[in-house]
């Protein structure tokens, strides 16, 4: 059955979707091939409701880990990101393409009453929603938590800010370098006698994300043994004195304050970049005594090592100055391809620092096939980095390119919201989809049966995976019966209490009747 009607009240709050020509290339995207193996999140749905780095970066990782991210953007304009970093053709920018392989767009105006029902909508057939708005900016389009949880009790909501959801502060907006810097990090990094520097990467949006996306696994796998949701809040400050570590836990403990010193290690000697002949860097990291002794042998002053001024790491960094003095003015002697020939088989760590041309010229950086080609509608052939985590039985990967705005806003909003439709059917009939929704891949999938086609369940889909299936109310439990849905972790609960309660009577009997016979015997 389909409501062409609520279709198109619908689609008045998106934007409309713009045609784009395709360009041809020789470039083939590896989405079908993906399919084959499936990803451990597949059938998790997302709304991603962020912009710029955290939060993208957040469902971007879970997106390559198989679940479906919906990228809600603002009509017209869109992600920020969409104008950021290097343009290229097309319209399209190399920042925007960083954050958001493995994403449908769809455009909302949230602060349209279709918009926001919208939404709604799409939250009541979603595992998980992320956000980064300045905390009370949703509650004031009436899409806060406590709104959202009566709309579908089991979802993930994730709210991702600047500095927490309260607090003197909470109200700031927030960025990483802002974070970086009220967090401490901008004040540690540079060189020794320098201005503080500013991080080559966003990287504590970058941290955050991952401690999101973590987090969102977590409340996950706590749904499957309770049905219910959380929420979760993640914030950029947090994240950032987290992540001080080492040095929180000096000044905590000892009262010492870390310093900015380059590429040198606080407590480690020696352990940073050298400057070669060619004007090129290697970078050595020697902690242990043995790892120690090897360098020296290698570098041809074997005499440091037997000198008991840096006899162990501890005098090394009491002594740091005039033992990097001697070391330093040693790798002046010879260019950065001599030495990283010299310290091939070394038997501590060390390496050059690189270009980025020359990361992706490297020959281990190949081998891990990290960089992806796709085919773009607009900007032609595209590189991305694919995800850096594999997995022996599961799908990790790049399935789809990063998503022109709005691209997939009536798509989804038609496969989505007809799913919201299905009514509970009259006794021992069957609804089943039909096949004139967009969902038609999924209908050739053995469906599971569920009895729980109240409106509750209907509202929020039988399974929490949300997979096509068929309501019968008559239908008697059997193996393909769906395992998953909330209705079923309740059903398990009450199963077991009878269970129990069975067990229970059943142990009465036995003491009433201990041979088991009936009648009883005398």
């Amino acid at each position: 059955m389909i409501y062409k009607t609520k279709i198109i009240s619908l689609c008045d709050g998106m934007a409309e979707r713009t045609e784009i020509p395709v360009v041809s290339t020789t470039v083939v995207d590896n989405e079908a091939e993906s399919e084959k193996k499936q990803g451990p999140l597949e059938g998790i749905r997302i709304l991603d409701l962020s912009r710029i780095v955290m939060g993208p970066y957040c469902t971007m990782v879970l997106g390559d880990m198989g679940a479906e991210v919906i990228k809600v953007e603002r009509p017209t304009v869109g992600d920020e990101t969409r104008r950021w970093g290097v343009p290229i053709s097309g319209g399209e920018t190399t920042y925007f393409l960083a954050m958001n392989r493995n994403k449908y767009s769809v455009c909302i105006n949230l602060k349209s009453s279709e918009g926001r029902q919208t939404l709604l909508d799409l939250v009541a057939v979603s595992d998980v929603l992320v956000e980064n708005y300045v905390p009370g900016k949703l509650d004031s389009l009436g899409m806060g938590y406590e709104l959202i949880k009566n709309v579908n009790p089991s979802l993930i909501y994730v709210s991702l800010t600047g500095y927490g959801p309260d607090g003197p502060q909470a109200s700031r907006p927030g960025y990483d370098v802002i974070a970086a810097s009220v967090g401490g990090l901008l004040n540690i990094t540079g060189p020794e006698e320098g201005e503080p520097c500013k991080v080559g990467v966003p990287i504590t949006d970058i941290a955050s994300a991952l401690y999101a996306h973590g987090a969102i696994l977590a409340a996950l796998y706590k749904r499957e043994k309770t049905g219910e949701g959380e929420r979760v809040d993640v914030n950029l400050l947090s994240t950032q004195v987290a992540c001080l570590a080492t040095v929180a836990s000096a000044w905590l403990n000892a009262g010492e304050e870390a310093k900015r010193r380059g590429s040198a290690h606080d407590w480690i000697v020696p352990y940073e970049s050298l400057e070669t002949k060619c004007g090129g860097r290697v970078t050595v990291g020697a902690g242990s005594n043995a790892q120690f002794g090897a360098f020296c042998r290698l570098i041809g002053l074997p005499e440091l090592s037997e000198d008991v001024r840096y006899k162990t790491n501890v005098l090394r960094v009491a002594n740091r100055d005039t033992l990097m003095s001697v070391i330093r003015k040693r790798f002046k002697e010879r260019t950065s391809e001599e030495w990283l020939n010299i310290l091939e088989s070394a038997p501590f760590p060390c390496g050059p620092v690189n270009t980025i041309p020359q990361v992706f010229q490297n020959p281990q950086v190949k081998h891990l096939d990290l960089v992806k080609k796709m085919a773009h509608p607009s900007a032609g052939s595209i590189g991305v980095i694919g995800p850096p985590v594999k997995f022996s039985d599961s799908a990790n990967e790049v399935r789809r390119r990063p998503p022109l705005l709005g691209e997939h806003t009536c798509e989804h909003s038609e496969r989505l919201i007809l799913r919201l439709k299905l009514r509970k059917p009259e006794s021992k009939k069957k609804v089943q989809w039909e096949s004139g929704t967009v969902d038609n891949e999924n209908m050739n999938k053995k469906k599971s049966k569920c009895k729980f086609t109240d409106d509750v369940h209907l509202s929020r889909g039988c399974c929490i995976y949300h997979k096509p299936h068929e309501f019968d109310v008559s239908s008697s439990e059997s193996e393909d019966e769906c395992e998953n849905c909330f209705g079923h972790v309740e059903m398990r609960k009450k199963r077991r209490e009878e269970k129990k309660s069975e067990d229970d009577q059943g142990k009465e009997n036995e003491d009433e009747n201990p041979c088991g016979k009936d009648p009883p015997c005398q």
